[in-house]
């Protein structure tokens, strides 16, 4: 029996490093909030009042917002768990981000078809997070770092917020203890999404400056090299 060649040798170290990345918790909360997905989707469109009911309606918008709201909390919870264990990986830099955008991405895709989002809203936020998961790739391969800024942070925690506004939809008696209303969870919500597309294009830009610095930063280093 012949002994396996350094080549393949590297193969198997390789495949089982991408399986413990695939497999730690981190990356597990990564992977579960893609899961959720069809979920999330399934209960938004089980929403529609003229289909439903409004009863029905109702209780499927609230287990849709809960289940996106706690797929929501695994996005905090899963880098912070990452640098907390050692456990950062390529894996989880890559996959985290995408997951977010998947989930946001298919929650507007569903709204638009409920008619409770403008399409043009819906494309111009896309757009930007396509962008920018296409930066981000081209970023990781060349080794230019991009890491998220504050504008980055504040269009997330607005965009989340506002989605579950957007999700709820009906107007509900809501009682704060200190006083009630009745909210219009959907109004409150499109303008916390308003608030989070400024932070966003603040935030590509931003992505795309510190992108052009790196990349003429390693043309420079690769003339002087040359």
């Amino acid at each position: 029996m012949s002994e396996p060649t350094g080549r393949s040798k590297r193969k198997g170290k390789q495949r089982s490093a991408i399986g413990e990345e695939l497999f730690n918790l981190p990356n597990a909360l990564t992977m579960g909030r893609v899961a959720v997905i069809p979920v999330v989707m399934w209960l938004l469109a089980a929403s529609d009042p003229l289909a439903s009911g409004e009863w029905s309606a109702r209780q499927a918008t609230f287990w849709a917002t809960l289940l996106f709201f706690l797929a929501s909390v695994t996005d905090f919870l899963d880098g912070w768990l990452a640098r907390r264990l050692n456990l950062q990986s390529a894996f989880g830099r890559f996959m985290d981000p995408l997951a977010d955008k998947l989930l946001v991405m298919a929650v507007l895709i569903e709204l638009v078809d409920l008619e409770r989002a403008p399409s043009w809203f819906v494309a111009l936020l896309l757009s930007r997070e396509i962008g920018i998961t296409g930066l981000r790739a081209i970023a990781t391969e060349e080794g230019i770092p991009l890491s998220s800024d504050r504008f980055g942070k504040w269009k997330t925690a607005l965009q989340m917020t506002g989605l579950g506004g957007m999700m709820l939809h009906f107007p509900t008696a809501t009682d704060f203890g200190f006083f009630a209303a009745v909210i219009d969870y959907h109004r409150v919500g499109f303008a916390l999404m308003l608030g989070s597309m400024v932070f966003s294009l603040l935030s590509a830009g931003g992505y795309m400056l510190t992108f052009l610095r790196g990349a003429f930063g390693l043309q420079n280093e690769r003339r002087g090299a040359s």
